[in-house]
């Protein structure tokens, strides 16, 4: 059984642990410098950590928008698959969808929907549940 984003009633499928590491890698190491949680606390810090609390919602969702936003300038190619092995590459290694023009649209969850299309209706979610997010 893969990952997924629980809010109090709802479930949110994401894919595996790898998938979602190489999300927050590619977040890190090409908007951040490395620089982990400086740029994107909320992201990089709390959801990456399992945990998004209801109170930063709103903030994740700004920091999201900004990270979709300066993603969709990088080739697909940009990817980081492991921070700490930078010639790893995904299992379909560069045998990707046409539609996947940069990293924008590169993450698509093993349901085959937008991983920032999920986290967002997830943050939405919760927030009409006054409920944070866990990833489990």
């Amino acid at each position: 059984m893969g990952l997924h984003l629980r809010t109090n009633h709802y479930i949110f499928e994401i894919g595996t642990s790898e998938f979602l590491t190489s999300f927050f890698d590619t977040i890190e190491v090409r908007l951040t410098k490395g620089l982990f949680g400086k740029k994107y606390p909320i992201i990089l810090n709390e959801l990456y950590q399992g945990n998004l609390n209801y109170e930063n919602l709103d903030l994740a969702k700004k920091e999201l928008n900004d990270i979709q936003k300066r993603l969709k300038k990088l080739k697909p190619s940009k990817v980081v698959w492991d921070k700490y092995d930078r010639n790893k590459k995904p299992p379909w290694g560069n045998n990707i969808s046409p539609d996947i023009t940069n990293l924008s649209n590169y993450f698509v969850t093993s349901g085959g929907k937008d991983l920032f299309e999920v986290i967002l209706r997830a943050i939405e979610t919760a927030k009409s549940e006054k409920s944070g997010i866990t990833i489990e």
